[in-house]
């Protein structure tokens, strides 16, 4: 029997109501394509009900004391540490990846709980004294009321974490539309936050598809809204919600490439090439899917990245042995293995093909084994698009700077990478390449919690990266107080402050 995911509204799971979308998703777990879930559609009517309730919340919320904030936060983080391998093991159930891939995600999302529980250094405010003739200037920041977080299925724990710690600290309240295709990681975190005392509704969570989107975007009490997911989706969020008048951060695709230089550690940069194209099945932002080897290494680059990858163990999510698991669905499974087998027509070299593998006794689910492209043009559809899959392409250039104009002509600029024993090289690419993230032998450089993540180009949409210093940015609004206030020598006659009346 299916069990049923239900929305999360002021404070408790609340089903479909009467009059409702009575509209239900169906999940699947990737190993084995079987139905395992039923997620209700919210409907219009649901939406406004939890902003509603986000609305009541941030009356009382967006005036506590940061010291309650925090001290929330704290208890939160305490339960989200320990129940981690239980929030593990659903994202394993419903995503597919491997569970030490599923522990990762959660350890990334504590950074930013993490962040959010020292969200008092980040809301110091500013103050200049006597800028005239005793006239005092402050600068502070206040939260913006209901935001909303629209998340993808990829990382179903850690993306939303990269939203709502931030959000709430900063005195808001969050009202977050999961992934339909894995939404009970972010039910788990909703008890969690109840358990640690979160006020009921400062905290929702409503499931759908477009209809439940649309209505965030549109509805006049959702301040900001945050969004991490493809680009033509970045896109459309950013251009609707920011013609209703909203703040919008809007991280979109990306098509990362890393720069192998002829005195790289082909050994290294092979390593890193496989952990970061064929980790999490691909199927991550910051994945690696365009390998450009400069000069006489290629050959001996592509024999070594296949030589690993031919060692990779495929299978389901929940054994301890597998090292990559399924994909998402049938039809992404579909849609990527289709890259591969148009490949050889297009004019790359295919040196391994993944698209026929299966594991025994889990025939039915969402299978593909690794494949590797090699000389593959710029014009094949494998290298243009962003493919969301274990499908690592190899391009081949004579020089540096060939390589850096092939890679900033491409329309995304998410992240990258260059592998290189010289400094010097690496110092000019950090400033030369058109990318918001950069790694120096570090093949994914997701930034800590601390830092800022987001991209340029086709791979951002507004002014705003996530978390960091931009995070607590775009949750709160500034203010500026100019204040004059006259000398108590200067009260009228018949008041004594006690002050003496020469100065």
């Amino acid at each position: 029997m299916t069990k049923t995911v239900n929305h999360w509204i002021g404070g408790k799971s609340v089903e479909q109501a009467a009059g409702a979308s009575g509209t239900y998703g169906s999940v699947t777990d990737p190993a084995t394509g079987a139905v395992t879930t039923r997620v209700a559609f919210a409907s219009v009517d649901e939406v406004d009900a939890a902003v509603a309730a986000a609305r009541e919340a941030f009356a009382t919320w967006g005036k506590s004391s940061l010291a309650k904030r925090t001290a929330i936060l704290f208890k939160f983080r305490a339960l989200l540490d320990t129940n981690r391998d239980a929030i593990a093991e659903a994202i394993v159930a419903e995503h597919g990846k491997v569970h030490s891939d599923a522990l990762g995600e959660v350890a990334r999302g504590l950074e930013i709980v993490d962040l959010a529980c020292g969200i008092t250094v980040q809301l110091k405010g500013e103050l200049s004294t006597e800028v005239a003739s005793r006239v005092d200037v402050s600068s502070i920041r206040q939260p913006l009321g209901v935001v909303a977080g629209i998340t993808p299925f990829n990382f179903p724990a850690m993306v939303p974490m990269w939203m709502f710690p931030l959000a709430i600290a900063c005195g808001n309240t969050f009202v977050l539309k999961p992934s339909e295709k894995d939404p009970s990681a972010s039910m788990r975190i909703a008890e969690l936050l109840s358990e640690a005392g979160l006020p009921d509704g400062v905290f929702n969570v409503v499931h759908g598809d477009k209809v439940a989107v649309d209505r965030l975007l549109e509805h006049p009490d959702v301040a900001a809204v945050s969004f991490v997911g493809s680009t033509p989706i970045a896109r459309y969020i950013h251009t609707t919600a920011s013609a209703n008048g909203k703040r919008v951060q809007a991280l979109g695709g990306a098509k990362n490439h890393m720069l192998v230089l002829p005195d790289a550690d082909l050994d290294a940069a092979a390593d890193a090439a496989v952990s970061a194209a064929y980790g999490s099945a691909g199927e991550r932002c910051m994945a690696i899917s365009a390998v450009v080897a400069v000069g006489s290494v290629a050959d001996e680059l592509v024999g070594k990245i296949k030589e690993r990858a031919e060692k990779i163990k495929i299978g389901p999510g929940n054994d301890p042995t597998s090292e990559m698991g399924p994909l998402i669905t049938a039809a992404h499974r579909d849609k990527v293995a289709s890259y591969v087998t148009g490949a050889a027509a297009e004019g790359c070299e295919v040196v391994l093909d993944g698209t026929g593998y299966t594991v025994e006794g889990h025939e039915d689910g969402h299978w593909i084994g690794l494949s590797l492209l090699d000389r593959v043009p710029t014009t094949a559809k494998a290298y243009q698009d962003e493919i969301f899959g274990p499908v690592l392409c190899v391009l081949r250039v004579d020089t540096y700077e060939e390589g850096v104009a092939l890679m900033n002509a491409s329309p995304f600029g998410n992240g990258t990478a260059i592998f290189t024993r010289d400094g010097g090289a690496a110092r000019r690419f950090q400033l030369e390449i058109e990318a918001g993230m950069v790694g120096v032998n570090v093949p994914i450089p997701v930034p800590v919690g601390y830092h800022s993540f987001g991209g340029w180009k086709d791979s951002l949409f507004g002014d705003h990266h996530i978390y960091g210093n931009d995070g607590t940015h775009f949750y709160t609004r500034g203010k500026v107080v100019t204040t004059r206030w006259p000398d108590p020598s200067d009260a009228p006659s018949g008041v004594d402050l006690g002050f003496p009346r020469n100065h």
